[in-house]
């Protein structure tokens, strides 16, 4: 008999619920706690989650408790402080997130779900479109914020943003353009996967690392800039970027995952500019047909993996005067980084930086030296950063 006790209490509470609360929401309930674990869309789209009901409190919304539901609409009241992994993920219509105010763990604005002081962005509406600039109160992104928001056309991510968390931006298949402020330290795993019409992308010198598949299936993506400061660059990070030609590897990564560069099957070339990192052997996987390395640098051999190697040198050409100073146009890999140095006597060479110079988009760079009217005699030669 006691074993029937529990069963008919349950069973008594679920009859006791109204009438739309039972319509509306599946839930669970733990130590007098309600969570919402599911909604029925034919109650309607817009979603007014309640505070409380049947004397509970709502306090959470389960993980996936929406998943792919065509809501439009939600209210969250202030008595929720946890919301679940995944809970409004690919909800394709939904174009707008509110928070009741006074809500102590979330916020809202302009339909965009936040923590209470707007420092995490947690949750972009999957059915908002067009350009949105990340408020600059934030510091991270939320894994999955932006995850699936196939309507995403252009982003901008503030200086104050730090962190880029796993799967931020991925499939965001009409991600045309994103802008990535100078204080980011990391980009997580898969943070900007199947962005399938993203063209560019400059990391800036503040990223530290490029989680593993972080722009993997990229396939319109043709440039990558690398910031300086990058040390390791994540398994399968740009795999197959199918569009993608040339990429420079700056002097500072110290290690590059396996298959990094897997099927990118336009790569013809890679320029490092530092030491060879540890030859795992599968970063380029027989994409690019060289590798180039330049005149200083250590540990290559004629190959880095199976890929052959080659001696990277900068070519000088269109040597002349302007404005009175020596100069000379440069030719070598988009947006790689050389610095120019300087010495006047070969016999007793003491070589000096002069500037240090970026090769555009198309692969050119222009070379002044506002001290060769003090010389008479003056030789120039070039070094990776």
């Amino acid at each position: 008999m006691k074993t029937l006790i529990p069963n008919l209490f349950l069973a008594l509470a679920w009859l006791a619920l109204p009438t739309l609360a039972q319509a509306q929401f599946s839930f669970t309930t733990n130590n007098g706690a309600i969570t919402i674990t599911g909604y029925n869309t034919a109650a309607g789209l817009n979603v007014f989650i309640p505070a409380a009901t049947n004397g509970f409190p709502v306090t959470s919304i389960g993980n996936v408790a929406f998943i792919e539901s065509s809501i439009t609409t939600v209210t969250i009241p202030n008595s929720v402080t946890s919301i679940g992994t995944n809970a409004f993920f690919d909800c394709t219509s939904l174009t707008n997130i509110t928070v009741i105010a006074g809500n102590p763990d979330y916020s809202s604005m302009n339909g965009v779900l936040f923590n209470q002081n707007q420092t995490m962005l947690i949750q972009f509406p999957a059915g908002l479109g067009g350009s949105y600039t990340i408020t600059n109160s934030v510091t991270s992104i939320g894994d999955e914020a932006f995850d699936g928001c196939s309507s995403l056309t252009n982003v901008t991510i503030p200086g104050s943003v730090t962190s880029i968390g796993d799967y931020a931006f991925a499939v965001c298949t009409n991600l045309t353009s994103v802008t990535i402020g100078n204080s980011a330290t990391s980009i997580g795993f898969d943070a900007f996967a199947v962005c399938t019409s993203l063209t560019s992308v400059t990391i800036p010198n503040s990223v530290t690392s490029i989680g593993a598949a972080a722009f993997g299936d990229c396939t319109s993506l043709t440039s990558v800039t690398i910031g300086n400061s990058v040390t390791s660059i994540g398994e399968g990070a740009f795999v197959t970027c199918l569009s993608l030609t040339s990429v420079t590897i700056p002097n500072s990564v110290t290690s590059i995952g396996d298959d990094a560069f897997f099927f990118c099957a336009s790569l013809k070339s890679a320029y490092f500019q530092g030491n060879a990192p540890p030859d795992n052997g599968d970063a380029f996987s027989d994409d690019p047909a060289t590798v180039y390395y330049l005149y200083g640098t250590t540990g290559w051999g004629p190959t880095f993996g199976s890929v052959p190697t080659a001696l990277w040198n900068p070519q000088a050409n269109t040597l002349g005067f302007t404005g009175g100073h020596f100069g000379f146009n440069l030719t070598g890999p988009t947006n790689a980084v050389i610095v120019v140095e300087a010495c006047t006597n070969l016999s007793h060479p003491v070589w000096l930086p002069v500037a240090t110079n970026t090769f555009s988009g198309s692969g050119t760079s222009t070379f002044s030296d506002l001290q060769s009217g003090a010389h008479p005699t003056r030789f120039y030669r070039e070094r990776s950063p």
